[in-house]
């Protein structure tokens, strides 16, 4: 007889909010904010300010506005997740260092974007923007051992609200709020020998009660199926210095909340693991330049963030206070630059590049593919009248090979190769009032 803790099973359902966005930045930030940004690989995106979405980066380039400017677009992902020289192994169904694989488990997702700044007068400025944080899909079918692929997806909106103030000719500074709402469903299953008993231990159950149940298999049980929302509140504040028209930069600082998600958690035979699991996001803070080279058409941009990626430790419930899996992850680095061609009044060109960290340090899942990666993005913006402008962007990521290890114990184990690459597109529509 196989005997099963609930809570051995429930570190599967640790991936809840955190499952195939990683592959887009860091851990699972990805950058959805604007189609310029897709473009250039985001370079300068806290200053350049070429169009509202600006405020998502830093709320103090709200200042380098003084007409009225509405952005509102979408950026559509679609990830290309791999699973290669793969070896399972499982105590419930027999087998035994059997080969796995999986060539292409990224499903498309498409995250909308909409900003708003204003300016009040010429030292005041507000703004308001709706985009999403995180939107994707991982699905692996039932040809892949169900404890490690499954379904995973999630999607979020933030709504953030800010203000800037213009102190003089050179500096600005702002701060805002972010609403973040996430929602997330996950769903894993447990392959099992049909001839083998199973019992589960129920944690908590009062003395001298059977603390066992005997659970009737026959080949797939459901290992954990959640279905879980939740929201918090983050703050920004940001500062921009420009030396002149041409010449600018700006810093500014991300601090995330705590994401209380609740609804169902549930692991095999339907138990209640809990009703709410607390996903710690991190905070980020970086630097960006903006410099026109004088008489010319061309201008560079360049970006260093900094994602305070340690406070994700690990993730656990709330009330009791249960650790469901450690993730120890790492602070990450990214840089880009990007280059900026002002062809004509109708058309500008751009492109970039950028190098993004990966999160993960001693500890790797398979839902989690996270690598260093490269960004290559280009893009082009085209303005039919003076005060409107289209925009489209274009970025090929590529990830790199990571061996991973993941097992859950008395269960199963699987050591894989994964491999995660994307395409990423950005189109845009903006107006100045």
């Amino acid at each position: 007889m196989k005997k099963l803790n609930v809570f051995t099973t429930s570190t599967l359902a640790s991936a809840l909010l955190i499952a195939s966005p990683s592959v887009f930045a860091a851990g699972f930030q990805i950058a959805a904010q604007s189609a310029t940004g897709v473009g250039r690989a985001y370079a300068g995106d806290g200053i350049i300010a070429d169009n509202a979405s600006v405020m998502a980066i830093n709320p103090a380039a709200m200042a380098l506005f003084d007409k009225t400017s509405f952005t509102m677009g979408a950026t559509a992902i679609k990830p290309k997740i791999s699973v290669s020289d793969g070896t399972y192994n499982s105590s419930l169904n027999g087998s035994s260092n059997m080969p796995v694989s999986y060539d292409d488990a990224g499903n498309l997702a498409v995250a909308p974007n909409m900003f708003l700044v204003v300016p009040l007068d010429d030292k005041w400025a507000v703004g308001a923007g709706l985009y999403s944080n995180f939107g994707t899909e991982s699905e692996f079918d039932s040809s892949f051992p169900g404890e490690y692929g499954g379904t995973s997806s999630i999607i979020s909106a933030e709504l953030a609200l800010a203000a800037s103030y213009r102190v003089n000719d050179q500096w600005s500074f702002g701060a805002g709020l972010d609403i973040i709402y996430g929602h997330g469903e996950f769903k894993r299953s447990l392959a099992v020998d049909g001839n083998t008993d199973i019992t589960i231990d129920v944690p908590g159950v009062p003395s001298g009660l059977d603390p066992s149940f005997p659970v009737n298999v026959n080949r797939t049980i459901n290992a954990v199926d959640v279905d879980a929302s939740g929201a918090g509140l983050g703050w920004n504040i940001g500062t921009t210095y420009e030396l002149n028209e041409n010449n600018r930069w700006g810093i500014s600082y991300h601090a995330s909340p705590e994401i209380h998600a609740k609804g169902k958690i549930d692991g095999p035979a339907g138990i209640t693991l809990a009703d709410e699991i607390v996903v710690p996001l991190p905070g980020f803070a970086q630097i960006s330049g903006y410099n026109r080279f004088e008489g010319t058409k061309f201008a560079i941009s360049y970006t260093v963030q900094w994602t305070d990626w340690s406070k994700f430790d690990e993730l656990a419930t709330a009330g009791p206070d249960i650790s469901l899996q450690k993730f120890e992850w790492k602070d990450t680095w990214s840089y880009t630059i990007g280059g900026t061609y002002y062809l004509n009044d109708k058309w500008t060109l751009r492109t970039g590049y950028m190098f993004d960290q990966g999160a993960q340090d001693e500890i790797t899942t398979i839902a989690v593919p996270d690598s260093n990666r490269n960004w290559l993005s280009a893009g082009f913006s085209y303005a039919p009248t003076k005060d409107s402008s289209i925009d489209f962007g274009f970025t090929y990521l590529l990830g790199v090979d990571v061996d991973a290890h993941e097992e859950h114990e008395g269960i199963s184990s699987i050591d894989a190769v994964t491999h995660t690459d994307a395409i990423i597109t950005g189109v845009q529509y903006n107006k100045t009032f």
